[in-house]
C-alpha cells in the first residue's frame, strides 16, 4: 500500500514529522517497508522557458532551442515535435542523471551543434512511458523553480506492508484513522454528502442468486451519469496514482482507482452505451460463459464465479476485473457507476483459479467496509461531475448491507490480565471510541459493550479488543517482567560419580560390566554404552534395563570374547 505524505495529511490534521509518523505506523502494526524521497532524484530538474526555437542547420527533425532556466540562456538540441518558442518545460543541466533511463547528460555535439542540457519527456523523468513529446508546464510555473516542487513531486512516498486482517488500511483513510487514535493528530475524512439525482437511472441494478448463494453479492449500488467528457485526469490525480504505483488511464478510470486507494472501496465504470439492455445483474456465471477481460485475456467461467451481466452475458468479473466490451474509452459519453459488496472467499477462489491479480481483488478478498458501498459511489460521483462534467441520476440499489455484528463485552481489567499493562478504564474506552468501536460503558465503568465497525472484520471477542487497546497505547508501554526462577543454578538431571563411590565388576553375558552406585537409583546402574532401544528413563537420568539386555544378549548368541554361554 503506497501513498504520499501529503495525501495522508489531507485526512490527518497533524504537525508530526515524517520520522515520527513512520515510527508510529510500525508500532501500530502497519510495518513501513520503505520511504522514497522522489524529490531527491528530481532535484537537478528546473522549470525553463523556451525563448527561441529555430531549425537545426543539419537535421530536418531537430530544433535548436534557446532555453532560460533561471541562470542565463543556453542552447538545447531537441527532437520533440511540441518544442516551440514561448512554452515552458523541464530542463536538465549537464551532469544530471535521468531517472527514467539512467543516462547521465554529457556535453556533446549533435550534428555539429553542442547542447548544454536537455528538455525532458515524462519517460526520461521516470513519470510514465510517454515520450511522444517533452513535458509542457503551466504558463504560471516560475522559471528556475524546482520542477518537483511545482508539480508536487517532492512529496515522500510511504510503502506499508498491510497484514491480511487489516483490509481497512488498504485505504489512506484507514491509516489516518489509526494514527489519529494513537494521538498523532485529528482524523479529518472528506465529507461525503448524498447527491440529489436528476431522475431514475436508465440502467437498473439487480441481483439474481439462489438462496444458498445469496451472500455472493448482498448489495449492489449504481447510478447512470450522462454527458461526461472522459479527458485525461488532472496532474494532481495522476501524481497520486503514479506515487501509488498505478498508471493513469483516463479521468473516469483514474477516479475509481483514486477512491479505491482513498477508502479501500473498489468501484467500476461501464460505458452505458455499450451495455445491452437496461439492466445490470449480479449473478453466478453459467456453464460455457466467457469474458474478454481488461487484462487482455479471455477467461472461461464456471458456476462458482460471480459476474455482473447485461443482456448479452458477463460484462465484468465481480470484484476482480472488468470486460473489454463495456470498457470506457476517450469517446465515452454516458457511464454506469457500480459499487457493490462481494463475498471475500468466492472472490479469492475465482481470482486464484483464473490467475488474475488486481487491486480490487486484493481488497475484496480481505474484506471491504460492509457499509461503504453507497458512500463510495457518492464520493466517485462527485469527482466525476467535478472533473468530467455530466448529470447524475438517482442511485439504483439492489439488496442491503449485512447488519452489525454481535456486541462484544470489554472489561478494562483484562488489559492488565491479558496484556500486563495498568490502564485507567476511561483511557481504554477513549482508544476504542477513536477506532470506531462505540463503547457503551456500564455505570461503574467496569465493562462496556462494543460493536466492531463495519470496516473491521477481524474482531471476534474481548481479547481482540484488548489487543486493539495495547497496540494503540504502544507495546513498549508494557513493563518488562522477568519470569520467576526457583533456583539460580539448575540441578543436573543425573549426578556424576563422586570419589569414594564404589564400583563393582561383574560378568554379564560373557562381558565384564562395571556396577556403580548413583544417588537416587536403587541398586545402582551398570555402565555400558546402550544399544538403540535398550534404555529407559529413571528420575531424569537414562539407565539400562540390564535384565532385558542380558536376555537379548543371550538370544543373540553372546559374543565379545566369552563365546556362547551354556
Amino acid at each position: 500500500m503506497k501513498f504520499t505524505l501529503g495525501w495522508l495529511r489531507e485526512y490527518l490534521d497533524t504537525d508530526a514529522t515524517l520520522d515520527r509518523i513512520v515510527d508510529r505506523l510500525t508500532a501500530l502494526g502497519l510495518e513501513v517497508e520503505s520511504v522514497v524521497d522522489r524529490g531527491a532524484a528530481l532535484a537537478p530538474f528546473t522549470v525553463a522557458r523556451v525563448t527561441e526555437a529555430r531549425p537545426h542547420p543539419d537535421a530536418d527533425r531537430l530544433r535548436v532551442c534557446r532555453v532560460d532556466a533561471g541562470k542565463g540562456e543556453v542552447d538545447v538540441v531537441c527532437g520533440a515535435p511540441n518544442a516551440r518558442a514561448g512554452m515552458k518545460g523541464v530542463f536538465a543541466p549537464l551532469g544530471a542523471r535521468l531517472p527514467g533511463t539512467g543516462t547521465v547528460l554529457e556535453k556533446r555535439a549533435i550534428r555539429g551543434v553542442t547542447g548544454l542540457g536537455m528538455l525532458c519527456s515524462e519517460r526520461e523523468l521516470g513519470l510514465s512511458d510517454d515520450h511522444e513529446g517533452i513535458v509542457e508546464l503551466p504558463d504560471d510555473a516560475p522559471v528556475g523553480a524546482p520542477f518537483a516542487t511545482v508539480l508536487g513531486l517532492d512529496d515522500p512516498v510511504i510503502d506499508l506492508a498491510v497484514t491480511p486482517d487489516r483490509g481497512d488500511c488498504l485505504g489512506v483513510l484507514g491509516v489516518a484513522r489509526d494514527l489519529a487514535a494513537a494521538g498523532l493528530g485529528r482524523f479529518a475524512p472528506p465529507p461525503v454528502a448524498p447527491m440529489a439525482g436528476s431522475g431514475p437511472s436508465r440502467i437498473e441494478a439487480a441481483l439474481d442468486f439462489p438462496a444458498d448463494a445469496a451472500g455472493a453479492c448482498p448489495l449492489f449500488v449504481g447510478r447512470t451519469i450522462s454527458g461526461v467528457r472522459n479527458r485525461p485526469s488532472p496532474a494532481w490525480l495522476q501524481n497520486r496514482l503514479r506515487a501509488a504505483g498505478l498508471r493513469p488511464v483516463s479521468a473516469l478510470v483514474d477516479i475509481t482507482n483514486l477512491v479505491t486507494l482513498e477508502r479501500a472501496r473498489p468501484l467500476h465504470v461501464f460505458d452505458a452505451d455499450r451495455l445491452s439492455g437496461n439492466r445490470l445483474c449480479a449473478r453466478l456465471a453459467r456453464a460455457g460463459e466467457t469474458l474478454e477481460a481488461l487484462d487482455g485475456r479471455t477467461h472461461e467461467l464456471d458456476p462458482d464465479m460471480t459476474v455482473i451481466a447485461d443482456g448479452r452475458g458477463p460484462a465484468a468479473l465481480a470484484g476482480i476485473v472488468g470486460g473489454m466490451a463495456t470498457a470506457c474509452t476517450p469517446d465515452t459519453v454516458n457511464v454506469f457507476l457500480e459499487s457493490a459488496l462481494f463475498d471475500p472467499v468466492r472472490t479469492a477462489a475465482t481470482g486464484r483459479k483464473l490467475r488474475i491479480e488486481s487491486d480490487a481483488r486484493h481488497r475484496f478478498e480481505r474484506g471491504v467496509d460492509r457499509a461503504g458501498a453507497a458512500e463510495g459511489a457518492e464520493r466517485a460521483t462527485r469527482l466525476i461531475l467535478d472533473l468530467c462534467g455530466g448529470e447524475a441520476s438517482d442511485p439504483t440499489v439492489a439488496g442491503a448491507a449485512p447488519g452489525d455484528g454481535r456486541p462484544v463485552r470489554f472489561r478494562p481489567s483484562q488489559v492488565r490480565a491479558l496484556g500486563g499493562l495498568d490502564m485507567p478504564p476511561d483511557r481504554a474506552f477513549a482508544i476504542l471510541e477513536a477506532l470506531g468501536f462505540a463503547p457503551e460503558p456500564s455505570p461503574d465503568r467496569a465493562h462496556a459493550l462494543c460493536r466492531a465497525p463495519s470496516w473491521r472484520h477481524d474482531i471476534d471477542g474481548e481479547a481482540d479488543l484488548v489487543e486493539e487497546v495495547l497496540r494503540v497505547e504502544g507495546y513498549d508501554a508494557i513493563p518488562a517482567v522477568s519470569p520467576p526462577r526457583p533456583r539460580a543454578v539448575a540441578r543436573p538431571g543425573l549426578d556424576v560419580q563422586l570419589p569414594g563411590q564404589r564400583a563393582e565388576v561383574e560378568p554379564v553375558g560373557g562381558r565384564q560390566q562395571h556396577r556403580g552406585q548413583f544417588p537416587g537409583v536403587e541398586g545402582g546402574a551398570r555402565h555400558r554404552r546402550p544399544r538403540l532401544g535398550e534404555e529407559r528413563e529413571v528420575e531424569g537420568g537414562v539407565v539400562r534395563d540390564e535384565r532385558a539386555a542380558g536376555r537379548e544378549h543371550g538370544e543373540r548368541g553372546g559374543g565379545g570374547g566369552g563365546g556362547r554361554q551354556p
